[in-house]
C-alpha cells in the first residue's frame, strides 16, 4: 500500500474554514471506506468522519455534523476533509486514515478499524 499522506493544516481564527488534503493512491477509486480522525494531546483519537470510496456514501461524528465534508476526487486520488464554521476545541491534528479493501464503512468510525494511517497535520483554531 503506498503511504496515506495529509497536507493542509495550519491555524486560522475561530469561525474560519480551513481544506485538509490526503494523498491516497491506492485507495481512492477502490473499494475502501477512507476515514477523518483527530487527536489533542491527552486524548484518546476521536473519528471525524468517513466516506466509502467505492459509492462516495459519508457518515460524520456529532461534533462535527454540518460543519466539516468529507469529499474525494478520483482523478487527483485525494481525500478531502473541508472545515467551516472552526471552533477553537476542533484544534487537533488530524489524521486521514483507510480500512482493509472491501470493508464498508460503519455508521461510527472505530479506530482500531483503520490499519493505515497517515503522518498528521496539526489545525489549531484561535478564538
Amino acid at each position: 500500500q503506498q503511504p496515506l499522506v495529509e497536507s493542509g493544516g495550519g491555524s486560522v481564527q475561530a469561525g474560519g474554514s480551513l481544506r485538509l488534503s490526503c494523498a491516497a493512491y491506492t485507495y481512492i477509486g477502490s473499494s475502501y471506506c477512507m476515514g477523518w480522525f483527530r487527536q489533542t494531546p491527552g486524548k484518546e483519537r476521536e473519528w471525524v468522519g468517513s466516506i466509502y470510496s467505492g459509492d462516495g456514501s459519508t457518515y460524520y461524528g456529532d461534533s462535527v455534523k454540518g460543519r466539516f465534508t468529507i469529499s474525494q476526487d478520483s482523478a487527483k486520488k485525494t481525500l478531502y476533509l473541508q472545515m467551516s464554521s472552526l471552533k477553537p476545541e476542533d484544534t487537533a491534528i488530524y489524521y486521514c486514515a483507510a480500512m482493509v479493501w472491501g470493508r464498508m464503512c460503519p455508521v461510527r468510525g472505530v479506530e482500531s478499524d483503520f490499519p493505515y494511517w497517515g503522518q498528521g497535520t496539526q489545525v489549531t483554531v484561535s478564538s
